[in-house]
Formats: structure tokens, sequence, C-alpha cells
């Protein structure tokens, strides 16, 4: 755990973040989190895996050949990005990063975001 702790403290430096977590995409549980984005993230990260198993059983579906990289959420205050780990050592989780808008640049956060996404292995 001390690893994904890391990754939170990682993600929590991005500019603008105010909230991080690695989730769990089958049962909704995040296994480390951090920050102080104004709600639970727990209940957050069981919300968004919701949003994480559509999109996908939503691709598969359609049968496309393609895989969700991230899903962007905003809202008026802030976004949420959630980025679906791909590599060995990390399928089947996502990590969920909330940014305050008036303080973050979400294209320089989201390249960060991918950054630390490569080092996350479980």
């Amino acid at each position: 755990m001390a690893q994904l702790d890391n990754v939170i403290a990682d993600l929590l430096a991005i500019e603008g973040a105010n909230g991080a977590a690695i989730v769990d995409i089958d049962s909704g549980m995040a296994l480390a989190a951090g920050g102080t984005p104004g709600f639970d993230l727990n209940v957050a990260a069981a919300g968004n895996s919701n949003v994480v198993r559509a999109k996908l059983r939503t691709i598969q579906d359609l049968e496309l050949k393609d895989e969700v990289e991230d899903i962007l959420i905003t809202l008026q205050n802030q976004y949420h990005l959630i980025n679906v780990l791909k590599g060995q050592g990390n399928a089947g989780l996502f990590i969920y990063l909330v940014l305050n808008r008036v303080t973050a640049n979400l294209a320089l956060a989201r390249h960060k975001l991918r950054a630390v996404a490569a080092t996350v292995s479980v």
C-alpha cells in the first residue's frame, strides 16, 4: 500500500488537485485515497465505478475495438477525471482525480495524470 500512497501524493501534487483515489472497477472500493475535495471520496469512487463499467459495457455492446483512456466529468466548480489503467499489474483499476476548475490547467493535469498512471502497479 505504500506505493499506492505515493501515487496518491503524486496525484495531489498536480496543480489544482484536491482529491484522488485508486479504485477497483468491479467492487468500487478505493484501494487508496487522499485529499479534501469537499465530499466522501469512497462514495464517489463507488459511484464512478458504475460510470466506468457502463462505458466499458457500451464499448463491448457496440463491438468497438477500442479502449477507454479517460473520462471527463465537468461540474460547475470541479473537473473529475477518470483514467482507466491498462498495464500489467493494474488491470481492473482506475484513477479518480478531482480538480478545482479555477486553479487547475486541464490539459496539463491530463498529461501529468497519464504520467503518474504509468507508474501504478499493485
